[in-house]
């Protein structure tokens, strides 16, 4: 029921704002228009650097049935409910290239041909799934890097450009709200298989939460099977339901996170980082109140973080508005709201020459403050809490929260630093891996059953 008076919801307030790129005043949904070519931009976020690759055609067949030593089967099975799926396998070969392989199993090696503005790219790259229950499976054929498996319902389009080392491959923009691709409904899975076989592949929710993926693989040892099931099949419309409640309760624009395409159905949920980097005013108070309590305890109190490490616990106090701890390179001065979505800049960003007591306390103590748990009873020791305390004090991270929530095994980052707990054992994260694998089988659009 809840669903149903959402989806109302959704179309109700896309066709009253149909024509509004961002509702912020309206306190409703972003609305993703598809625009053309001249609406791409350009970011380090959605551009893959690769080199020039040696050969200039535009395709170099392997085709599946290859011989190569390198023969990784990929199963791509078709769970969803709803339009037409099709795959996209990229990534950089061994002489960081950009290469796409086909539906044919061609490695398609496309090129900026020297344009320093995005151009197209024309091949057909798209390998269509067969429908619902059924499923496909491909080879690939040599060993990829910062390799990405899409999955789109319709049709994604990539553009090339020249980066002035090399050619760049510009993907969708998730924060692009008239990007070519952004009223799609669409997601990936990231992964590197490399020349001596070993894979590693992920799915994470730090950036957004979109087409919804799981994931098994198998071993050629004959071990368990590894599983990342990921959330359930209608995370995005729960997330969203759970950001406008939560919009309501405290009045600060979390549903505008959730982005919804031209029909009035949502498509993505963009986590704050992302959000945050078009329109940073919506939360730019968000943490303050908090931080400025933190920095008040912590100026009379100690703060203990255990590095998990042989460099045991360090010690940490403010004094003069900056946060030391012992034996640590640097201090802390108070976190602005980017600094704690993204967990990478100003006091968070680990920069070169930092030492290990820093490079230890940034992760243990940016995961803090997403999870609130500095100022509840126990919360003098990083990280001792496990995760029944999290995100109990407001503010707190709520789309951490509710990600969390929707997860059917609790696995799959919904912040940079997720893989901090108590024991440092606890796997919260979305990879499977193996140096010998046999198959990576990738479910889209519901998780598979147990």
């Amino acid at each position: 029921m809840h669903c149903l008076i959402l989806i109302c919801a959704f179309a109700g307030i896309a066709s009253s704002l149909r024509l509004n790129a961002h509702i912020s005043n309206d306190r409703g949904f972003t609305i993703a228009q598809s625009g053309g070519i001249g609406d791409v931009v350009i970011t380090k976020f959605n551009t893959l650097n690769g080199t020039r690759h040696k050969k200039m055609s535009k395709a170099k067949s392997y085709g599946w049935n290859n011989t190569s030593r390198h023969n990784l089967p990929l199963e791509l099975y078709n769970n969803h409910n709803g339009g037409s799926i099709n795959a996209y396998i990229q990534g950089l070969d061994s002489d960081g290239a950009i290469v796409f392989i086909d539906a044919k199993g061609n490695l398609i090696y496309p090129s900026s041909n020297g344009s320093l503005t995005p151009i197209e790219i024309k091949n057909d790259l798209a390998i269509p799934l067969p429908p619902k229950g059924e499923s496909l499976t491909l080879n690939i054929s040599i060993p990829l890097t910062s390799g990405r498996v899409y999955f789109c319902d319709g049709h994604l389009k990539f553009f090339m450009v020249d980066t002035g080392s090399g050619d760049g491959l510009v993907q969708p923009s998730v924060n692009n709200f008239r990007d070519p691709s952004s009223s799609l409904n669409w997601g990936f899975i990231e992964f590197t298989y490399l020349d001596n076989g070993a894979l590693y592949a992920n799915i994470s929710y730090v950036d957004f939460v979109g087409l919804i993926l799981s994931m098994i693989l198998s071993t050629k040892d004959g071990s368990t099977p590894q599983i990342t099931r990921g959330l359930r099949p209608n995370a995005v419309y729960e997330l969203c339901e759970g950001l406008f409640n939560q919009t309501t309760s405290d009045g600060y624009l979390w549903l505008a996170m959730c982005v919804i395409g031209e029909t009035g159905d949502p498509v993505r949920v963009l986590s704050p980082n992302y959000y945050q980097r078009v329109y940073a005013a919506d939360f730019e108070d968000y943490w303050q109140d908090y931080v400025d309590t933190v920095w008040e305890y912590y100026s009379s109190h100690t703060l203990a973080i255990n590095t998990q490490t042989s460099l045991g616990t360090i010690e940490c106090q403010v004094s003069n508005g900056t946060m030391h701890c012992n034996e640590d390179n640097r201090g802390y001065p108070k976190p602005t709201a980017p600094d704690i979505w993204s967990c990478n800049s100003g006091p968070f960003e680990v920069q070169e020459g930092d030492n290990h007591v820093h490079a230890a306390v940034v992760p243990r103590l940016c995961a803090a403050f997403v999870r609130s748990t500095l100022l509840i009873q126990g919360g003098d020791v990083q990280p001792s809490l496990n995760s029944s305390y999290h995100y109990r004090v407001d503010p707190t991270h709520h789309y951490s929260r509710i990600v969390h929530e929707l997860q059917v095994d609790g696995r799959g980052y919904a912040f940079s630093y997720d893989d901090v707990n108590p024991n440092g054992h606890e796997d919260v994260s979305g990879l499977v891996s193996s140096g010998n694998p046999d198959t990576l089988t990738v479910y889209v659009g519901a998780p598979p059953p147990y």
